[in-house]
């Protein structure tokens, strides 16, 4: 079985991602560390090296070499895997696709205070943040939605994803 958390930046992929995988005795996999493991470097740097082109690409082949190697697994994806080549066409037909998705506010209070470097992010100010994540999220919907499974990510625990998708943990 091979799941894929997509959705937002800072809409709880790793953290649900982590919990599921373990509620389902399965390997979480998160695709931006598999990228910066394999690239030695951070996607930051990544990004401003080479831009977001050829990270993108970069993040497609990794996707590519993740579903290969990988039939049973929790896979959480980049916020944007998505939404570039046929990154979610991929998905769809390797596994379960689920969107976690979050309201803009409480994406915006979650990226303000993360720790966790976030390229696509620096230095805005909150007002600029709430404009970006909302213009952004307008253009993401789109493939975000095309998931087989749409759940809020607000308050969401590994159970609650278990019993809406109708998965079977392993004993």
């Amino acid at each position: 079985m091979r799941i894929f958390i997509i959705g937002f930046m800072a809409s709880g992929k790793t953290t649900i991602g982590k919990k599921l995988a373990t509620k389902l005795n399965l390997p979480f996999i998160d695709l931006d560390k598999v990228i910066e493991e394999q690239q030695k470097t951070t996607i930051r740097l990544l990004i401003y090296e080479f831009g977001e082109e050829r990270f993108r690409q970069i993040e497609k082949e990794a996707l590519e070499i993740i579903i290969k190697q990988n039939e049973n697994a929790v896979i959480s994806a980049g916020g944007g895997t998505p939404c570039f080549f046929d990154n979610m066409e991929k998905m769809n037909a390797s596994g379960i696709t689920i969107y976690l998705e979050v309201d803009i506010p409480i994406l915006v209070s979650r990226l303000a205070n993360s720790k966790t470097d976030r390229p696509l992010i620096w230095g805005k100010s909150k007002s600029d943040l709430t404009a970006y994540a909302q213009s952004l999220l307008e253009k993401r919907n789109p493939f975000y939605n095309l998931a087989k499974h749409k759940i809020s990510g607000k308050n969401l625990s590994a159970d609650d994803i278990i019993s809406l998708v109708g998965l079977k943990p392993k004993m």
